[in-house]
């Protein structure tokens, strides 16, 4: 995995994985970065409204998962890196960032499948010599913003005399690293830093199985979440919206942003329902649905387990969740319910629910994952209804996050 993830903090351990860990932690805490996430998620949900309307209004049908992956890879960018890919615009345009990104997830994932991909790798053939290209193309992006970042603050403070910075992350890093005490100065450790937050283009993984499952197969679901939206709808944007709103797109798309305008972090926090919707999702359809640990020296585990060096622990959160013995003979039904007492959402033990993984290595931008699910799902129910095309099969895509293979299909009618 280092040709993808280097020796950032999903591929390291030991001390340089506690300074970026430590580091991470403290800035995902941060209130700024939350309230300027909610700030891009809000902008990017409207983006995907005003073309799933579009599409409504044309009657074509739709690719969900493509704009799913452009609505976060947009996100992330913006609150990484601080720059506007704008991969979501109204006419799709491809980006290389965006096409290499996504084409060394996937060749990096048939390493482990492929027994001869060090000979492939050596003699620069096949798909290492497409690895290759792609991770050149990745770096380069990368190692441009990271250059323009740091001119942008230099000439901040030579000319401006402000000390202020940007609100996303890359800024605050830079800002970190030039602390020798941090010890985080490398370029190579920044780079594979944002791979953190490059990785949450995963949960476009859930939006996806969220329309399929939810909003298509279980309509019945998704009216449960539409009924909760509208509990919250008169005091949100200070009036009912009881009247017709497909009368035309432009009156649409004001009640949509008057709505997205309403829906806050602490709005979005009440949405139980909501909540217990996405997280069913994920305990069927977890972002990553296999998980590898290497041994690094021989070890044994509580049950008595002997582990040699060079070995792998593997766990798998998507079987994991579909095991009777951990979630109960209900096991395969769709139900979000079994998330909630008395209206209130309860959550589990993460090394029960394991999509976000558990203990020190928690998954850090996990409440950030849901912000921008709740903020995307809330408008989509709440305005549009969902049926798959006809004939179009929702299959998995080899990855090491959990995709459909042909994507998602489906022809998008408005809400009355």
């Amino acid at each position: 995995m280092e040709v993808f993830l280097g020796d950032g903090i999903f591929n390291s351990d030991g001390e340089i994985w506690k300074r970026q860990r430590k580091t991470a932690s403290f800035e995902f805490s941060s209130k700024n970065l939350r309230d300027f996430s909610t700030v891009v998620f809000r902008r990017h949900a409207l983006q995907l409204s005003q073309i799933v309307s579009h599409s409504a209004d044309t009657r074509e049908p739709i690719e969900m998962q493509d704009l799913f992956a452009r609505l976060t890879l947009d996100s992330i960018c913006k609150v990484g890196f601080g720059v506007e890919l704008g991969v979501l615009s109204p006419s799709l345009p491809d980006n290389p960032f965006a096409i290499a990104f996504d084409n060394a997830n996937v060749i990096v994932t048939m390493r482990f499948f492929d027994p001869f991909w060090k000979l492939k790798r050596l003699l620069n053939v096949g798909h290492e010599a497409s690895l290759k290209k792609s991770a050149k193309v990745i770096d380069e992006f990368i190692y441009r913003v990271i250059h323009s970042r740091r001119s942008e603050i230099q000439d901040s403070r030579a000319f401006h005399k402000s000390d202020q910075l940007k609100p996303d992350l890359l800024s605050r890093f830079i800002e970190l690293g030039e602390d020798p005490a941090n010890q985080i100065h490398r370029e190579d450790s920044q780079r594979y830093r944002t791979e953190l937050y490059q990785s949450r283009t995963r949960y476009h993984c859930c939006h996806s199985f969220l329309v399929h499952i939810q909003m298509a197969l279980h309509p019945d679901i998704a009216e449960r979440v539409l009924e909760e939206l509208k509990q919250f709808e008169e005091s949100l944007v200070l009036g009912s919206l009881k009247n017709s709103i497909v009368a035309d797109q432009r009156r649409l798309q004001r009640i949509i942003s008057k709505v997205c305008r309403a829906l806050d972090y602490e709005t979005l926090g009440r949405l139980t329902y909501l909540h217990a919707t996405l997280t069913e999702t994920l305990r069927l359809y977890p972002a990553v649905p296999l998980d590898a640990k290497g041994v690094l020296d021989d070890d044994v585990t509580p049950d008595g387990t002997q582990l040699r060096r060079g070995g792998l622990v593997i766990y798998a959160p998507y079987c994991m969740g579909r095991m009777k013995f951990i979630w109960g003979q209900d096991v395969d039904q769709f139900k979000p319910e079994r998330w909630l007492k008395d209206g209130t959402f309860q959550a589990v033990s993460p090394f029960k629910f394991t999509a976000f993984q558990a203990g020190p290595r928690i998954c850090l931008g996990k409440d950030s994952a849901y912000l921008q699910m709740k903020m995307t799902a809330a408008l989509l129910c709440r305005f549009f209804m969902f049926k798959l095309v006809p004939g179009h099969q929702v299959r998995y895509q080899m990855s090491n996050i959990l995709a459909m293979a042909h994507g998602l299909k489906v022809i998008v009618t408005k809400r009355a």
